[in-house]
């Protein structure tokens, strides 16, 4: 027999499978909750016994792309810093691309446009990236990859700036800019003279 636990957490997966096919497709601009529970075959009110709000979900969604791209990582811990840090960045436009420009523009704003009531998806998401690029340059220093002296936080600074430049920038061209190129770009020329000047023995 299923159970009302098992029910409850098969509706909340439906409401969240078919928010993240809604954003997809449409936008987070026309995601309304009405659209949701209509194409999860529920009552509105039952939305609200899972979320507070239209946010609250699309948080979680992002969310769970943040947990993916720290199983990532986990997964080469020992690999080289660099390697991590390609791989954070791939994994950072493996996010994006999931959105296009939707979601990228809500993060963007909500940063921009600081929310006093709570804390927007685009503030988490922000100080997710600076959280985890500080931890894999913190674990370079402490493995020996990086010298004790490397400016972490610095360093997570330029680079976490650089990242959301991009992203502005290809908001601001409505989808025409490419961040990956730039991305590799950066990888390529910019992030290797930074991370090769802290390298040990260098």
């Amino acid at each position: 027999m299923v159970t009302r636990q098992e029910n409850a957490l098969k509706t909340r997966q439906k409401l969240l499978s078919v928010t993240d096919s809604l954003i997809r497709k449409n936008g987070f601009n026309k995601l309304s909750v009405e659209d949701i529970t209509k194409q999860a075959g529920v009552a509105t009110g039952t939305f609200y016994t899972y979320f507070s709000h239209k946010e609250d979900i699309v948080f979680e969604i992002c969310k769970n792309l943040f947990n993916e791209t720290k199983l990532k990582l986990d997964e080469i811990k020992n690999s080289d810093i660099t390697e991590r840090l390609y791989l954070y960045f791939e994994c950072f436009l493996q996010e994006v691309q999931s959105y296009q420009i939707h979601i990228v523009r809500e993060w963007i704003k909500g940063i921009v446009e600081k929310n006093t009531d709570r804390e927007s998806i685009g503030i988490i998401k922000w100080n997710y990236d600076n959280t985890m690029l500080k931890s894999i340059l913190d674990k370079a220093v402490q493995n020996g990859e990086l010298k004790i002296d490397t400016p972490t936080a610095l360093l997570t600074h330029i680079i976490i700036t650089q990242l959301y430049g991009m992203l502005t920038c290809w908001c601001m061209s409505d989808g025409k800019f490419s961040p990956e190129k730039e991305v590799k770009n950066f990888c390529d020329v910019q992030l290797k003279t930074i991370i090769d000047r802290y390298k040990s023995g260098e």
